[in-house]
Order: C-alpha cells, then structure tokens, then sequence
C-alpha cells in the first residue's frame, strides 16, 4: 500500500521507539512524492535525546532542524551518495567510501546513516558491493534507498530492505520552474469556453516537455554505456555490449514512463486545487497558482472540473497499456479540454 511521507515516518518512528528499526529501508515513489525529504526527517529521527527539546546529529536543537534539506544533514556520521557523473552513475568508489564510512566507530547512541539518492542507478560492480554491506551490516548503521524506478534494483538488494512506497503528492520535481509557469499559462487559458484548440494547443506543450526529457534521459544512458564499454571492451565475450545495450533501453524506457506519469500527475493535482478553491479548501498543492486555479475554477462548474479529472486518471491508466502514446493523448486532452 502506497503511504504519504508523513503516515511513512509515523510508522518509522514508531519501530524506532520500540527498537525494532530494521537496518535498510528501500524508499520507492514517483518524482515529487517526498523520498528526501522523509529521509531527513529519519536522520533527524536518529539523534540522540539530551537537552531541552532534544538535539540533532550537529547539537542543535530539534525544532530547528525541521525544515533542514537532505543535504544539509550530510557530515562525520551520515553519508550521501548519488549520481554525479554525466552519465547519473553512482560509481564503485563512491560505494567503498559509504562503506568504510559504515564501519567507523562512533559515540554511544549515535547511529551512522548511509543514504543512495537514486539508487536504481547503481550497476553491476558498485550494487554487488553495496550488497555486501547489506548482508553484512555494521552496528548502529541504518541505510536508506531513495529510487523511483526500485524495478531496476538488484531482487538481492530489494529482499533485503523493508520497503516504503509512497504515493504521490502532486509536488513534482520533473519540470523546472519556467516549464511550470510556460504549462499554468496554458492551462489558464483553456479556462474559458471548451475550444479544440487549446486543447491541442495543451497537449503540444505535454508532448514537448515529455519529448525534452527523453532526449536527457536517452543521452545520459548513452553516455553510461559509452563508458561502460571504454571500461571492459578488452576484457569482455564479443556480446556483452549488445547485452549491456538492451540494458540500457531498458533502463531508458523506465525512467521514461516514470516522467511521463509524473507529468500527468502534476496536471492532476493542478486541476485538483481548482477543485479544493472551488468547494472552498485552502490547503493547495501549488499555493504559488493560487491565483490561476481560482480562475480556472471561476470558468467551471464543479461537475465539469471532476470530469476532468475523471479524463486524466482515465488517461494515465490507459498509457500503463500498449495504445499509442500520441493518440491517447489527443484522444484525452480534447474530451478534458475541448469539449
């Protein structure tokens, strides 16, 4: 069953007052639905009490470590690793050193926390090492997998972390900030009369956003394989780089759909806070939209924003089949928007 970030971290730290935390947690979910920042509200967790309030892993205080980003938590005790290189491969080296990270002696009552950003894209020799920690755990360790994707990951690794799902929230990271606002002005404009244009006109900036992202997501895994292949061309059979091409369209594929369902989701959740400003709720998904969604909800009527609604949960369920990803789109954009 899919969790928010918030009913995730009850559970946590309910185990972790019981003692009963197991030792790696495989934090899967779409783009948006608070992997980060549940896991620094679990490295907060891990501090040790003392003090008024409590403290964290820095001696400060608690309450002022709330809204602290994963980032900043990094330091002596807890180690991040993700995807640095151009081809957003976590490398064998940046493994090892999580490792003997999580073999150094720490104070009593300080846990060493270890946490892989994206860990669907750790390959071959860094997951099998990584593996090893994980069969073999160091004590006070605590280990978190951040993934989107957790179908990519090794099934030994997967068999051996508690697995969190979380469900999605609508605060979707896949389109920068400009993208956001270029896809509200549109949507704000087929807020009036139901007109086939706008509606092709919405779907068009759809297909542009999710056609940019592919080409990013193709390019990084072309660059993977690229280096995969100077690595071990001289020490490999005659098929192991068509194997490792299919792996890597594989990989490709995934993290496609991935975009593409988050893309849907956000539009959702747009059209979700008109619904909330239509019936009165003041809790948004997107608070900075405040002023477009209240005008998109101004121009409809209730039943007709549910239908809406209604059109893209429909399409979202439809793209997961082997129907044309153009025609379902148009098909769904025009009986949401221009009909």
């Amino acid at each position: 069953m899919a969790l928010t970030a918030g009913m995730a971290f009850e559970l946590l730290e309910g185990a972790h007052r019981r003692e009963r935390l197991a030792h790696a947690f495989l934090i899967s979910g779409p783009t948006g639905s608070g992997k980060r920042e549940l896991a620094a509200r679990i490295i907060s967790m891990m501090a040790p009490a003392g003090g008024v309030g409590g403290s964290d892993l820095f001696g400060e205080s608690a309450e002022s470590s709330e809204a602290v980003g994963l980032d900043e938590y990094e330091g002596e005790f807890v180690r991040i690793v993700r995807p640095r290189s151009k081809s957003r491969r976590i490398k064998i080296k940046e493994i090892r050193d999580l490792e003997r990270s999580m073999h150094l002696a720490a104070p009593d009552h300080i846990w060493k926390v270890g946490v892989i950003v994206d860990a669907d894209r750790m390959f071959d020799e860094p997951a099998n090492a990584f593996l090893k920690t994980l069969e073999e755990p160091p004590p006070g360790c605590l280990l978190l997998l951040l993934t989107a994707n957790a179908d990519v990951l090794l099934p030994t690794i997967r068999s051996r972390c508690v697995e969190i799902v979380l469900r999605s929230t609508g605060r979707h990271e896949v389109m920068e900030k400009e993208e956001v606002e270029a896809f509200a002005s549109v949507l704000a404009g087929c807020s009036g009369k139901p007109d086939a244009r706008g509606a092709l006109l919405l779907k068009a900036t759809f297909e542009s956003l999710l056609a940019r992202r592919k080409e990013e997501i193709e390019r990084a895994n072309k660059e993977a394989l690229k280096e995969e292949a100077d690595a071990y061309k001289k020490a490999t059979e005659g098929d192991w780089l068509d194997e490792r091409e299919k792996f890597y369209e594989a990989i490709s594929a995934s993290e496609y759909l991935a975009v593409r369902a988050a893309l849907v989701d956000w539009l959702i959740s747009w059209l979700g806070d008109a619904v909330r400003q239509k019936v009165g709720v003041t809790e948004l998904d997107f608070p900075e939209y405040e002023r477009e969604t209240s005008g998109f909800a101004g121009c409809q009527e209730l039943h007709a924003l549910l239908g809406k609604i209604d059109t893209l949960q429909e399409l979202r369920d439809l793209l997961n089949t082997n129907v044309s990803e153009g025609l379902a789109l148009e098909v769904s954009f025009l009986k949401a928007f221009g009909a």
